[in-house]
């Protein structure tokens, strides 16, 4: 797997700090389903950094870390090198579970990245990343978001074309159920095919659609945003018709999904973050209901283009019209069925 130089954006601090807006519900319980850490590029975003989001205002009780290549082991077999970004995770998850710096339980669920391709021989990895783990390992995500068109990149991980219906990569990925893992997926719009026949190929694997299941916005698809729409929507419909699919509702933060709020003088106001993803909000509920809906912050790669109180504000908006049990699923209790964590 090729690495490139990252296409995220950068987070200004300055340029965020210029909007301001009261939080919404602040009392919402949240479990943000989706975040990263890491010290890379010049970046960093570690436990300090991500504290100073969870306390702008929104109750987080919870979140979610997924794999994002983050302190790899240096030494060792290259397939155990992701091992040790688990075992970062959690040692985080045991800062926040001292009680030291609030009440949110950060990366109280844990998605490592072990290579799937290795087939059979994940198990390995797996045990290993379990016994690190300290309970908290819940699912994997290997790269494949994959594109011809070099414009459309979303990651500083290239992947191989093709990855999912590599024949190893599937047998992998079908040894996840056996140690009660479930399986994350970032991919493209025009991936989702087959994403569909790799879901269906490990029916007993909970499959998680990262990121409103990618409609991409740039290169080939700019102007394009009708025939996106309608092949997205065919796609995730889909997905949706096999019970062991979820969807995440978020990243569309990052600059491949088409949203250019991260050019403009101030940073864009929830209203206007909710407006622009109404179409996918409303699909993906529609689809796949409350109940197999999560939102994400997907931090900090997003937070080049919003704040954490801006986003979770739109959500908030967005849900306005679901019932109290509807909203209560999306925000932290599908999450917390999914990625299996108490109460």
């Amino acid at each position: 797997m090729t690495i490139v130089n990252a296409p995220h954006l950068p987070v200004r601090p300055e340029w965020l700090a210029l909007r301001e807006e009261p939080v919404l519900e602040p009392d919402l319980p949240i479990v943000d389903a989706h975040h990263h850490l890491w010290d890379r590029h010049g970046a960093r975003f570690l436990a300090h950094e991500f504290l100073d989001d969870i306390r702008s205002g929104h109750r987080i009780d919870a979140t979610v870390y997924v794999q994002c290549r983050s302190m790899l082991r240096s030494g060792g077999p290259a397939q155990m090198a992701p091992v040790g970004e688990v075992e970062f995770a959690n040692g985080v998850a045991a800062m926040a579970a001292s009680g030291t710096y609030g009440s949110t339980m950060m990366c109280d669920a844990i998605v490592g990245g072990a290579d799937l391709s290795l087939a059979e021989g994940v198990e390995d990895v797996l045990e290993a990343m379990l016994a690190v783990s300290g309970g908290r390992l819940r699912g994997i995500r290997n790269p494949v978001a994959w594109h011809e068109d070099k414009a459309v990149q979303s990651s500083p991980a290239a992947p191989p074309k093709g990855l999912m219906e590599d024949p190893r990569f599937r047998r992998g990925a079908a040894r996840l159920s056996h140690f009660g893992l479930s399986l994350d997926v970032w991919a493209y719009h025009t991936q989702l095919g087959e994403l569909y026949d790799l879901a269906k190929s490990c029916p007993d694997t909970p499959v998680i659609v990262d990121h409103f299941g990618g409609p991409v916005g740039v290169g080939p698809f700019v102007g394009r945003e009708t025939d996106v729409l309608n092949d997205w929507r065919q796609a995730m419909a889909r997905l949706a018709g096999l019970p062991n699919t979820y969807v995440k509702l978020g990243g569309a933060g990052m600059p491949v999904f088409g949203f250019e709020f991260a050019k403009e003088p101030l940073p864009p106001a929830s209203e206007q973050l909710a407006a622009a993803w109404r179409p996918y909000f409303d699909t993906c509920i529609e689809l796949f209901g409350p109940y197999r809906s999560m939102a994400e912050s997907n931090f900090p790669v997003d937070k080049g283009m919003f704040s954490y109180r801006a986003v979770w504000n739109a959500f908030k908006r967005l849900a306005s019209a679901l019932s109290p049990d509807e909203k209560a699923a999306v925000f932290s209790g599908t999450a917390r069925t999914v990625y299996r964590l108490a109460e």
